[in-house]
């Protein structure tokens, strides 16, 4: 009898429970605070522990995991019953983690259907619950790594950052765009364009930032079926207060669903700073 094992990285931001209830295996990534290296995680690196860091000016950076340590993973599904494996990962053009799963899938005794999301976050953990879904619903690999492409591909990423500097330097936007957020004190409102971060607007609050990110969000879900998911970095009480007003304005799209709400992990909060907000608009129809 055959058995599809889901795969993903820390940087999903599953909540712990339900990925063992769902029996979705978690491949931490690593981050690095000054000379120390730690998992992603409650018993690693935390959210709170990278804030802190960047808040103190001290160096924090992340790294994959490796394809010997992704082909680990795979073999250990396999040898525990795993007849193929679909492995759902954030963006290629933001991490390496995608193709380490790449790599080590040439090497593993079972098939792999190693999945591009082109996002990050929750948006990639919406779509490893749709591979999920899939799996638990009787359907094949290749129909699980199919739902996962298309819930990734059908949803909106919006996110406030309070300052570009931390994206810059790790590399996920240019120093001149940081350069120029910087000197005009604008808020700058990002999404995820083709796996990459773009620019969508700049206003000039804070205050003014985060109800056009709800605006934009409403936008987004349009007349039909969502799921939504609010994230955050240190910023818990505007994320719930966030999570409320969409809960209510789209009271009809979500028919029941509970808006996600919850802390990034470690590794993104690590590229966004402390005050990040974000809101992933995910169409079911």
């Amino acid at each position: 009898m055959s058995r599809t094992v889901v795969v993903t990285d820390s940087t999903a931001s599953l909540p712990p429970a339900e990925a063992e209830e769902r029996g979705i295996v978690v491949v931490p990534l690593q981050v690095v605070i000054g000379a120390t290296s730690y998992d992603e995680g409650a018993d690693g690196a935390t959210p709170e522990m990278v804030a802190e860091a960047l808040r103190d000016y001290r160096p924090v950076s992340t790294s994959r995991p490796s394809p010997a340590v992704m082909r680990e993973v795979y073999e250990r599904a396999a040898a525990d019953g795993a007849t193929e494996i679909v492995s759902v990962h954030l963006s290629g053009d933001m991490s390496g983690t995608f193709e380490s799963a790449q790599l080590a899938a040439r090497d593993t005794s079972v098939p792999v259907h190693a999945v591009d999301s082109r996002q990050v976050g929750i948006a990639t953990g919406l779509a490893v619950l749709a591979a999920s879904d899939v799996v638990l619903g009787g359907g094949s690999a290749a129909e699980a790594a199919a739902a996962a492409r298309d819930r990734a591909e059908g949803t909106t990423s919006l996110f406030y950052v309070d300052t570009l500097d931390y994206l810059r330097r790790g590399g996920r936007i240019g120093a001149a765009s940081a350069l120029l957020g910087g000197a005009l004190a604008v808020k700058p409102l990002l999404t995820i364009e083709d796996g990459r971060v773009a620019t969508l607007e700049k206003v000039r609050t804070s205050g003014r930032a985060l109800a056009r990110l709800a605006e934009l969000a409403v936008e987004a879900a349009g007349d039909g079926p969502v799921e939504i998911g609010v994230a955050h970095l240190a910023n818990p009480d505007r994320a719930d207060h966030l999570a409320d007003q969409l809960g209510t304005r789209l009271v009809d799209n979500l028919d029941g669903r509970a808006v996600r709400c919850g802390e990034v992990g470690a590794v993104l909060g690590a590229h966004v700073g402390p005050g990040m907000l974000a809101v992933c608009v995910a169409r079911l129809g």
